[in-house]
């Protein structure tokens, strides 16, 4: 992170966007990448994408993920601590954040003979056992995600992911017959709820999260290859979600960003963390002055 308050501080959430975010689970980001920023980033993706095929980890014309590739290209790097974003991130989450998980995605257009519901189902909140394991109604939110989108979402049918807006405070949601049978073969766009949008943004716009937002994937019946990255953030003291080879990285990050790649003194500065644990709070007090949501908070634990 490139400390500079004058890339980050135009981009801190605003109260509208705060209050739509806690009602709706969601915050699109128009343009949060430039032009070259997102050919960059296609770039990034198409070349670990092409490896893949090459060692068939991937299969041509098959939906593929990644995970595990912040140390492939700067450009997927420097995402982690990216301006349009990050103040948004920390608006919500606050400062004792990093970034825990961490996915790309590749999704060519269906084949021919596809079945008609092959693409569809999987309404999910994320973050799998946390779901069952934590008690309260609703859950507590504990992370977000960033998408990327980097190709023309803009319209639906081009694997557009499926939201249900205000679900993120429900524990519990009816979901189609055909996804409790987990049978693609029974799921087609007319087992969408009626509550259910699909998101449709332009290139280069970055939507925000709340990690309990019901959400599904849809098929792609255009005749373009969408592609998108996935960026969560989550307190400092929940494990990774994914491999994250991150150690490596350091030598070549400020103390911010090494913070968000999940660097820590000791075990217990990520639930007490010292002023070292978390230099981003040290550049919020700096920049934006004393706030109580900036507060260290109890020394002992």
């Amino acid at each position: 992170m490139e400390a500079s308050p004058e890339k980050y501080l135009p981009h801190l959430i605003t109260e509208e966007e705060r209050t739509h975010f806690e009602k709706k689970g969601y915050l699109y980001v128009p343009n949060a990448l430039s032009d070259e920023m997102r050919e960059q980033l296609v770039h990034a993706v198409d070349t670990l994408h092409n490896k893949s095929l090459a060692s068939g980890r991937a299969q041509p014309g098959s939906q593929w993920g990644w995970s595990d590739f912040l140390g492939a290209d700067d450009a997927l790097l420097n995402l982690v601590d990216f301006p349009t974003t990050l103040p948004k991130v920390w608006g919500i989450l606050g400062w004792n954040i990093y970034l825990y998980h961490a996915h790309m995605h590749v999704k060519p257009p269906a084949a021919p003979d596809a079945e008609e519901g092959e693409g569809w189902l999987e309404w999910h909140q994320d973050s799998g056992r946390v779901n069952i394991e934590l008690e309260t109604d609703p859950r507590p939110r504990l992370s977000l995600k960033v998408a990327y989108f980097l190709t023309d979402v803009s319209e639906p049918g081009r694997g557009n992911f499926y939201i249900r807006p205000g679900s993120h405070l429900k524990s519990d949601m009816d979901v189609p017959l055909s996804e409790i049978a987990r049978d693609p073969r029974e799921a087609t766009a007319d087992d969408v709820p009626d509550d259910a949008m699909p998101v449709c943004v332009e290139p280069g716009t970055a939507v925000l999260f709340d990690r309990r937002l019901w959400h599904s994937r849809s098929p792609n019946n255009s005749e373009m290859t969408r592609k998108a990255l996935f960026y969560g953030y989550g307190y400092r003291w929940i494990r990774p979600k994914d491999e994250m080879t991150v150690e490596p990285l350091y030598d070549r990050c400020d103390a911010i960003r090494r913070q968000l790649l999940g660097a820590a003194t000791r075990n217990n500065g990520r639930y007490v963390p010292s002023e070292d644990d978390v230099p981003l709070r040290g550049w919020l007090l700096e920049n934006l002055g004393d706030d109580p949501t900036l507060a260290m908070g109890p020394r002992h634990a």
